[in-house]
């Protein structure tokens, strides 16, 4: 088995075997009834093995009946594949896939090529019998993909690409045959029969090769986590078992050079880890006792032993893969024009060959006179004798030169290769939905804590206005009491800035402002105290004096520190300076957006001064900054902007901004691999720092850019191309190679996005 197979079977997945999917357009196709399905949470259809891995949502019981009812739906024929029991298919075959159609397709049209146009032998009765001969398997075999295609779709009552292709050599082999036995005269299309289906193969061909480029992050992904972990047992005894067979709190040994199999936190050693595909940082991380482990990331020089804390679906790595999954499977909302052009292109496309078909045959010479009056402003039409003949010719070539596939691929092909090269930066991007938002904004708004800054806050003063005679227990010591029940970061860092301890009772939260809490302290003689602790605001709005703290919170919050409060018995017991230094690279970052067009916000709920002295500092003027907000009103905020007609971008570490993150048009979360399941942003930066913004726009903006340049394309090609075949200025060879060439150009222009820069 593949190591992607073994990697999607240890996360939970069921293979099913697609029959009838000619080309990328059938893989969306089935990829979005697959999708449709309760319960799925990704699939990665293989268009070169015929297969679907469908992964289903955690606890899910998997509808396996279902999924193929949907395949079936959808025009194809699907069955469930047993991976450990099926046949053993080597990795490469020279007649696998398209292959086998480019391979004897190719023999077979040089052979009648060189016949025909190099010794000039068309026209004589034994070539034509031999064309017949090598004609007749080619239309057989070869053209047996695209039959059953047609066949398929015409079933659902639905028509696609495959139509066209087996119309278009059908109606020129026919004609020809029949000709040949008739006795008649003339021209026969038998080269042009075949060409038709061994250069729309190639087409094919290249196009696998090409979108095989285009996901080859996605199967990065998929090949990060190894199929096997060693496992220690409870005499610290070693041995290899099955990554699928690993439950939570068991304890894995990590080598250096070992890849770690599933998420979990060292319990012993130390090591740099290499975490690079999960969050686009290349510098090697230092890990010891108590840090996070990853799926998929690579222990590099140490030996460790880690505790296993999540399987399957829970890891960091599962959660990526889906989120790039479902990005590369999702439709964005300019992509509903292509949908709908697509969905009347081939019978449109029919009844235009039609017409041309009986305009050649009925009028033979208004249709010579139209070609030949636009000939002196293009070049030389091609125009059989005979009525009939050039009927036939060029209703073949109109059916063979439209290209419904190319209008398809022209968003997708972009999302994939978009999404694929964010996921190698670091950067999530959820849907194709969000590639277009990030296209049209002109305001971000930056939360402070954790994301300009860099989350981690020290206190740096401190001042205790309590009476000598009665301090006893240090102010340090009761205020890092009261904080370590809290998550917060400015909670966290007064609690490291104590050890000890007091005992505490009725303890409360108050999100966004404060703790309060009853203190046991020392002195026996005293009874329990009531304590207050957090911001300047909250304690003034229960009634404490702050009078005392006015120099100190002016001093320090002028040089971007935070003030907090503690009060006792209804008066001020001292206040903290609390810093959290802005990150190394956000003036940078934020003058890069600036130069960008973009409006740059701060929202915090600091103190006003505090505010403006970090805002001075990343260089935002000091009118875009909103000071002294609390959490629940930042969507507000936010809201009040998109009113007055901007489109605002939200950047939050996504503690207590969901609802900000939500709320925005295009929300990116600065977060950790652990965090990546967060469903609020469109956008996840991987790497906690904000380094990656610029660069995540300005794909963002690349790929949208991308899918309107193909667009254009497919309409151009098919709108130019359609009346040039039915004039007789392509030929149907040329327009089987231009067909070919059409999806070739969509994807290759959104491959060019695996090598953007900023």
């Amino acid at each position: 088995m593949a190591t992607d197979e073994r990697q999607l079977a240890a996360i939970g997945a069921t293979e099913i075997r697609v029959r009838g999917m000619t080309c990328h357009n059938c893989v969306r196709h089935v990829t979005e009834a697959v999708q449709s399905v309760t319960d799925v949470a990704g699939v990665l259809v293989d268009l070169g093995k015929e297969r679907a891995s469908v992964r289903w949502r955690p606890g899910a019981t998997g509808d396996v009946k279902s999924v193929l009812q949907a395949i079936g739906q959808a025009g194809y024929s699907a069955s469930v594949e047993d991976s450990a029991s099926a046949p053993r298919r080597s990795n490469w075959s020279p007649l696998a896939g398209w292959r086998f159609n480019v391979v004897v397709g190719s023999i077979a049209t040089l052979t009648l090529m060189v016949g025909e146009w190099i010794f000039q032998f068309g026209m004589t009765r034994w070539f034509q019998w031999l064309a017949f001969a090598v004609a007749l398997p080619v239309q057989i075999f070869c053209g047996a993909r695209f039959y059953r295609g047609a066949w398929a779709q015409l079933k659902i009552g639905a028509s696609n690409m495959d139509t066209l292709v087996a119309l278009g050599s059908t109606t020129a082999f026919v004609y020809s045959a029949w000709a040949l036995f008739a006795g008649l005269p003339g021209h026969l299309y038998f080269m042009e029969a075949v060409a038709i289906v061994s250069l729309i193969s190639v087409g094919h061909w290249l196009e696998a090769l090409a979108s095989d480029r285009a996901a080859g992050a996605l199967r990065a992904l998929l090949n990060l986590a190894p199929p096997t972990a060693r496992k220690l047992g409870p005499n610290q005894s070693e041995f290899v078992v099955p990554v699928a067979a690993l439950q939570c709190d068991a304890t894995v040994l990590l080598k250096p050079g070992d890849r770690v199999p599933t998420d979990g936190k060292i319990i012993e050693g130390n090591s740099a880890v290499d975490e690079s595909m999960l969050t686009g940082e290349s510098l090697p991380v230092d890990k010891s006792a108590g840090a996070r482990l990853y799926a998929g990331t690579i222990n590099l020089n140490g030996r460790v032993v880690m505790r296993v804390e999540a399987i399957g679906e829970a890891t960091a790595l599962a959660q990526i893969i889906l989120v790039v999954q479902r990005a590369q499977s999702s439709r964005a909302g300019i992509q509903r024009l292509g949908d709908r052009v697509s969905n009347v292109f081939v019978p449109v496309v029919i009844l235009i060959a039609l017409a041309t078909g009986l305009w050649w045959g009925f009028a033979p010479e208004q249709a010579r006179q139209v070609s030949g009056w636009l000939e002196p402003f293009l070049w030389s039409a091609t125009r059989p004798d005979g009525a009939l003949a050039s009927a036939i010719f060029h209703a073949a070539a109109v059916l063979i030169i439209a290209c419904p596939c190319a209008m398809g691929l022209a968003t997708p092909a972009a999302i994939m290769a978009g999404t694929n090269a964010a996921a190698r930066r670091g950067i999530l991007i959820r849907d194709g939905t969000a590639l277009e938002k990030a296209g049209d904004i002109d305001i971000i708004f930056f939360d402070k804590t954790g994301t300009l800054t860099q989350g981690k806050p020290d206190v740096i003063a401190v001042e205790d206005f309590r009476a000598s005679e009665a301090r006893g227990d240090a102010i340090e010591t009761i205020a890092a009491t009261l904080a370590r029940g809290s998550n917060h970061p400015l909670s966290q860092a007064i609690a490291r800035f104590a050890d000890e301890t007091l005992p505490l009772h009725d303890w409360s939260e108050h999100r966004g402002a404060g703790v309060a809490g009853t203190i046991e302290l020392c002195d026996a003689n005293l009874a329990p105290v009531k304590f207050q602790l957090g911001s300047l605001n909250w304690l003034q709005a229960a009634g404490i004096d702050l009078s005392a703290a006015e120099n100190f919170a002016c001093e320090w919050s002028a040089r971007g520190s935070t003030i907090l409060g503690i009060a006792a018995r209804g008066q001020l017991a001292g206040v903290f300076a609390v810093r959290d230094d802005v990150k190394p690279h956000a003036a940078e970052v934020v003058a890069q957006l600036q130069q960008a067009g973009h409006a740059i916000y701060l929202i915090t709920g600091d103190h006003e001064r505090t505010a403006a002295a970090i805002a001075a500092k990343l260089g935002i003027p000091s009118g875009n900054v909103h000071a002294e907000i609390r959490p629940e009103k930042k969507a507000a905020l936010v809201e009040e902007l998109q009113r007055s007609g901007h489109k605002v971008a939200f950047v939050g570490d996504g503690i207590n901004d969901a609802p900000a993150l939500e709320q925005a048009d295009l929300g990116i979360a600065v977060s950790r691999a652990s965090d990546v399941a967060r469903e609020a942003a469109d956008i996840v930066l991987l790497n906690s720092d904000i380094q990656a913004m610029p660069e995540a726009l300005g794909l963002a903006q690349a790929t949208l850019r991308t899918i309107k340049q193909n667009l254009f394309w497919a309409f151009f090609y098919n709108a130019a191309g359609v009346p040039l075949a039915a004039l007789g200025f392509i030929s149907p060879v040329l327009c089987a190679a231009a067909m070919g060439l059409s999806d070739l150009i969509v994807i290759g222009n959104a491959l060019r996005l695996r090598r953007w820069r900023k």
